[in-house]
């Protein structure tokens, strides 16, 4: 997801979900896949930290992208605190986040691929 417009439509209308680590907005999609996007803006700190930070939520994504509900657009807000835990940590917090929305298709505990760790 890259236009202005479709980004501004799921924060709009889209549902929130906050944790410690990332803030989630997440809405329907005429799109078959999910559409992920993360943003991190300058206020998160130097070039090298945000793409940081973008590079493991992207991650994140990748991991989970089979069992993540289609026809959704996702909004991906980190926070600082997400590049001070440990990957592992992070993606507890995630599947649970996704968990709760109920944007996760798979219900067992292993939905995503944990075959890839950072």
């Amino acid at each position: 997801m890259r236009r202005r417009t479709d980004i501004e439509r799921v924060k709009q209308e889209g549902r929130r979900f906050h944790t410690p680590l990332f803030n989630l907005v997440s809405c329907p999609s005429s799109e078959e896949h999910p559409r992920v996007c993360i943003i991190v803006g300058g206020r998160f700190g130097a070039a090298v930290v945000r793409n940081r930070a973008k590079r493991v939520f992207r991650e994140l994504a990748r991991q989970c992208r089979r069992d993540l509900a289609g026809k959704r657009a996702f909004l991906v807000f980190p926070r600082r605190q997400a590049l001070e835990v440990s990957f592992a940590r992070l993606r507890e917090v995630w599947i649970d986040a996704l968990r709760h929305e109920g944007l996760l298709v798979s219900r067992s505990r292993l939905e995503c691929d944990s075959s890839v760790s950072g």
